[in-house]
This record gives C-alpha cells, structure tokens and sequence, in this order.
C-alpha cells in the first residue's frame, strides 16, 4: 500500500545520511520533501501540513545525540510522528453488558463492508463470541445472497428478510438473536454515497432503532481523499465509534488511511490485508509507522508465522537446515507455509532493512506456484536426491509442470545455493528466531556444541605440541 511513500522517505533519509548533526537548514530541506512525499501519496493537505509542522518543531528542539548522525535522529522523529498520527492503538469492542451487542457497519458503496462483516464475525468467533450476520443490505443486487454465502463459509448465521425494509430487518434481528443465542449482531448496511440523503436518513433510522454499541465506519484505504470526505460526514451524521480500513494489502498511494483519523479523531480498530476470512487484523499505529519507513514489522511476521507454521513440523525442520539434510521435499514445504502467511512483498515489506529495498518491487507470488509444481512433479527420490537429476529427468519436470528446462535448472540451483547457505551458518538461525518457534535456541545450541568442538580441538593441539617439545 505505502511503497512509494516508503521509497521517498528512503531517498529523503539517504540524503540526511553521513551529515553530523540536525541544523535548522537540513531539517527545513527534509520537511519540504516530506511535505510534497505526503501531498504525492494523497494525504490530506491539511494533515500533511499539521505533521510537517510538528516533524519541524520536534526536529529543531532535538537535543543533539553523540554518535548517531542526522539521518537516525530524523528518521525516529518522523516515526514518533506517524504514529501519534496514526494511533493511539484500540481494537476493542465495546461490548453490551445485557442482551446481544450490536455493531453496525456502514461506508460507501464498494468499500468492502460485506466481506469485512463477515472477517469481523470470524475474528470475534476466534475470541468465544457467538456473532450473527444480518443482511440490511437491499440496495445492491446480490448483496443478501453474497452474505448467506459467507456466513455459510465461516459457518456463522445470517438473518435476512425479504421485501422488509432495513430499520425493520435489524429491529427484528435483535430479537431473533436472542432466540439464537447469539450475543453479537453485525449489521451489513447498504453502501451509499455521502450526499445520498435518503440513504443517510435510513442508516440514522437504523441506529435510532437497534441502538448499536458500535458503529464501524469501513473504509476502502485505495479511493484516497474520498475515503477521507465520506468519514467526516458520516461521522457527521451518525458519531461513529471507530474506522476499518480494507484493502491495505493495494497499490494505491495509501494517503486516505492516513489521513482518516487526523481527519475524524475516530480510532482506526481494524485492518483487512488480504482476501481470506481471517485478513483482518487489529490496527497497530507503531507498526505501521515502521513498515511505511522500510523498518520491517517483525512482530507482524512473527504472529503470522505462529498462526501458520506447525511447531513441530519446524522444530524437524531446523535439524534438516542447520544439519545440511535440507531437501526439495522441505524446500516444497518451505514454499506451502510461506504462501499461507500471505504475499510474498507483504512478508519481505515486515523484514527490517528489506522493506525500504522491496517497496515498489513487481514481486510475483506466482513464482512460488511455478517452484512447486516443478518439485511436484519429481519423483521421491528426486526430491530426497536432486543430484540424480540430469537432463533426461530436467525434460521430464518442465513437460510435468509446464515449464521448461531451464525453469528447473534455476530451481535446483536456488536450491543449492540456499543449502550451502544455510548449512552450519549460525547467523541464519539467529536472522529466524522468533519466526520459525525454537530456530534461535536450537542455532545457539548448534554453535555453542561447534565452539565446544572447536576449543577440544584445540586444547588437544596444546598438548600435543607439549609433549612434542618434551620428546
């Protein structure tokens, strides 16, 4: 969503690089190509304006640090501003204390407010909650049946009336969730567009109605200064208690969803990042700040990697890499896991000093597809023993997987390469602890037996020598 701000703010820190101290002069240089980097990427020019102001107060009051250069100082300001800008962080539902909580979904047509329901009810499901879906939603064709459709995916209720009008639907809602047994409603309302004032008196009918706990504004993070106008005046109408943004993992410019909560004062709770009906995750002001300026979100990937990967599958897994037993058949494995933590740009974006160098970069998860079929196309052997496979067998791979020869010599050579890596190098155990659960622990083991062997070894050369010089 943010590389191109996050390639900008790399080249304004670059230039910052080497220089000794924060001046008047520089900073005044630097506020100027944030101020334009900010404008480039849509944020709200009163926003952009209000955060070039304080970046400048901030920078020019800073108490000048023995050994770190201008770069560092201006880069941890610019961060402490992004994320009072974007925060303070609170994902939390209000919840009611008698009777089923309400949680109204509103915004404009197409933001996502019919996926992101349903994402809601999978997330408060995973927390014990018993949710129910209803379709307020008779505007847009289809819009009832494509909620029944994911209420039955996730296997979570979906009320729904016909010819009944929305304030009717919801009301009755309330009462068929007690009868339920649900202790959550989330109502899909139809999108509108701010100015459509008949749909607006609807959505007010609605909330003078059911009397929500929540009104969550969904906001599509791609339409930019649209996303922004449509907030306020919701807001204006309805007093919202919190934003979601969706579409997070887009290309667009990304500056509607950094500008919606200067705009508003409305907390941002939630962010979908993905398609799946669990890419929607709590909204983190911090870390957010850190992967929009190339810093990595290694506690993003970390979470992500403990809801994916198989402890224990990993745990064997690191005895293959640091053993040099690493085969295809784990490389095929690596490439599964990876894919279901989400895109590859997205993961390389959370990794610190590599997000800066990826934004921007036309990464194509598709490669990974293209890695597998190859290797599902090898026989068994193969995979335990790439070094049997010569041309003959090449062939046989690419007409498998409908690549070509030349396809699997690169495979086997990434192969390769990244065994030779990771085959007794330390410092790879060390760059995945955390991520892969134990890697650190079991890395620290493998070389401290290594410096054990090592000093035996030496201390049986010393005696040797001793009794050399004695003989």
């Amino acid at each position: 969503m943010f590389e191109s701000l996050t390639q900008k703010f790399g080249s304004i820190f670059s230039r910052l690089t080497g220089k000794g101290r924060i001046t008047e002069k520089n900073v005044a240089d630097a506020c100027e190509e944030v101020r334009m980097a900010l404008l480039e990427a849509d944020v709200n020019f009163r926003v952009a304006r209000d955060f070039v102001k304080r970046v400048r107060e901030a920078a020019v009051g800073e108490e000048v640090l023995r050994g770190v250069d201008a770069a560092q100082q201006f880069v941890k300001i610019v961060h402490d501003e992004l994320v009072d800008l974007l925060g303070p962080e609170d994902a939390t539902i209000q919840f009611s204390p008698s009777g089923p909580t309400v949680i109204v979904m509103a915004g404009l047509q197409g933001s996502g407010k019919t996926t992101t329901s349903a994402k809601l009810a999978v997330r408060l499901r995973k927390e014990g909650r018993n949710p129910m879906l209803v379709a307020a939603d008779v505007q847009r064709p289809a819009a009832v049946e494509q909620l029944k459709v994911l209420g039955a995916q996730v296997n979570v209720p979906v009320h729904s009336e016909e010819g009944a009008s929305p304030p009717d639907i919801c009301a009755r809602a309330l009462v068929a969730a007690k009868l339920q047994g649900c202790d959550v409603i989330i109502l899909d309302t139809a999108g509108r567009l701010h100015i459509d004032e008949e749909l607006m008196e609807e959505l007010v009918e609605v909330v003078r109605r059911v009397r929500p706990q929540e009104i969550l504004l969904v906001c599509d993070a791609m339409t930019g200064q649209d996303a922004v106008n449509s907030a306020r005046e919701f807001n204006e109408r309805l007093e919202i208690s919190g934003v979601v943004l969706t579409k997070l993992d887009g290309d667009a410019r990304g500056g509607g969803a950094l500008s919606v909560k200067a705009v508003t004062g409305k907390r941002i709770k939630f962010a979908g990042v993905g398609e799946k009906m669990a890419d929607l995750e709590p909204f983190h002001p911090e870390r957010m700040a850190g992967r929009i300026l190339g810093m990595g979100d290694v506690v993003s990937l970390v979470e992500k990697a403990q809801e994916t990967i198989d402890q224990e599958e990993a745990l064997k897994m690191q005895e293959r890499l640091l053993s040099a037993q690493f085969s295809l058949e784990d490389l095929l494995n690596q490439f599964r896991q990876i894919k279901k933590m989400g895109s590859l740009s997205d993961i390389l974006g959370m990794i610190p000093g590599l997000g800066a160098q990826f934004a921007g970069a036309n990464i194509d998860d598709s490669e990974l597809g293209r890695f597998e079929a190859m290797i599902s196309s090898m026989t068994r052997d193969e995979r335990s023993h790439p070094e049997v496979i010569d041309a003959s067998r090449r062939r046989r791979i690419a007409a498998g997987s409908g690549s070509t020869t030349n396809d699997v010599g690169v495979l086997l050579k990434q192969y390769r390469e990244m065994k030779r890596m990771f085959a007794g190098k330390g410092r790879f155990a060390e760059m995945l602890q955390g991520v892969i659960p134990g890697m650190g622990a079991l890395g620290g083991r493998k070389q401290k037996k290594a410096t054990d062997r090592r000093q035996k070894m030496r201390e049986q050369r010393k005696k040797r020598r001793k009794k050399r010089r004695r003989h």
